[in-house]
């Protein structure tokens, strides 16, 4: 054989390595060891993901009342991390197993798109939104409809914001393709081509910074209206007044702490990777920003729903199979429609009226019902 047909051979099979992404692109250094400990953590997301995200939905499903404007949109949440635990966590979690991607490049760009989608990131931010607009709204004339209509309209604008940038990678602006140790699949962030980087810059900014600090502005509002509402009241109930702004500075930090913790650190090695030094950022290494972010899809039911005493008492009840609503500190009296639930008005749900003076006529009028609400 000629050494023109040896390097012909040689290239194909390269071209071949690159277009299957098979274990060629798996990281020796990761190790038996190190491929095993990623696929038990993502065995360990992928079952505690589906099912606490199931049973946020069987909740709601069992409980219609509980099916505010503003919980719309945890539906939302917990409906896309389910999906992304059935149609994207399977296909790591086995090529963990295997030590290498079993899928070949079709199920690559089709991993790295479904698990790009960023749903449930961008409703994070929009929940963050709707609470600050429920809270702290001026005006409270809207009709049930009406909201409801906005929050349906927020969870179309969700898909439809994360299809706007997940789609451009299957379009020729970067890339899907293996990341990390090779059982991951991902946008193609270590490229350093200038339609790459650009991706990866606009992906963190509007992706990740922005719908950051949209969440920062809208619970560090909702924490200091409560916290002037708490010395308003304190004369009156002082400790309830604290006990309140003490579950609410705690849903702030949960909330915000869960997001940074998920996905800043991908964002920041993403952005390393593209930006930095050629090889700051070693394969072995990127693997525990990306299971972090895969992470979320446990983290949101709990930080999100589960605290939620009102949702926890309906939970408790679903898994007991009970038939009834389970009774409330004050003992409402339970209201009934064709068998439905309606959950009555929790010590969260209090609302303390705030008196404002109008820069029109300079008269004080309630405008504004502040609801110190702990993630509702």
């Amino acid at each position: 054989m000629s050494d023109n047909q040896v390097a012909m051979v040689i290239l194909l099979q390269h071209s071949n390595n690159l277009s299957t992404g098979l274990s060629s692109l798996s990281d020796p250094a990761l190790g038996r060891a190190g491929h095993t400990a990623a696929a038990v953590v993502l065995g360990l997301i992928l079952v505690l993901g589906f099912l606490g995200n199931f049973l946020v939905l069987m909740v709601f499903s069992r409980f219609p009342g509980l099916v505010t404007p503003v919980n719309v949109l945890l539906i939302n949440i917990s409906a896309s991390d389910m999906l992304v635990c059935i149609l994207g966590t399977p296909l790591s979690f086995a090529a963990s197993v295997g030590g290498r991607w079993l899928t070949g490049s079709y199920g690559c760009r089709w991993y790295g798109f479904s698990n790009a989608f960023f749903v449930s990131l961008v409703s994070l931010s929009l929940l963050s939104l709707e609470r600050y607009s429920a809270v702290l709204g001026r005006t409270h004339s809207n009709s049930d409809s009406s909201q409801y209509r906005r929050a349906w309209l927020a969870v179309a604008a969700s898909w439809l914001y994360s299809l706007v940038w997940t789609l451009p990678p299957l379009l020729g602006w970067s890339s899907y393709g293996p990341e990390g140790p090779g059982t991951i699949c991902s946008v193609q962030w270590h490229k350093r081509s200038t339609a790459a980087r650009s991706y990866i810059g606009c992906l963190f900014v509007f992706c990740l910074l922005l719908p950051l600090l949209l969440m920062l502005f809208c619970y560090g509002r909702i924490l200091l209206a409560v916290r002037a509402v708490a010395r308003q009241v304190s004369r009156i109930n002082q400790s309830s007044a604290e006990r309140r702004e003490g579950r609410v500075l705690l849903m702030v930090v949960s909330m915000v702490t869960g997001y940074l913790l998920c996905w800043m650190p991908y964002g920041v090695v993403a952005m390393l990777a593209s930006f930095g030094k050629p090889g700051v950022v070693s394969p072995a290494a990127s693997l525990i920003p990306s299971l972090l972010a895969k992470t979320s899809t446990v983290l949101n039911p709990v930080i999100y729903v589960l605290l939620n005493k009102q949702f926890s008492r309906c939970l408790l009840n679903t898994i007991r199979c009970g038939s009834e609503a389970p009774p409330t500190q004050a003992q409402h009296t339970l209201a009934s429609r064709r068998g439905v639930w309606r959950p009555p008005p929790t010590e969260e749900q209090n609302t303390v009226h705030v008196m404002f003076t109008s820069r029109d006529q300079q008269l004080q009028q309630p405008a504004l019902v502040l609801v110190a609400q702990y993630a509702t």
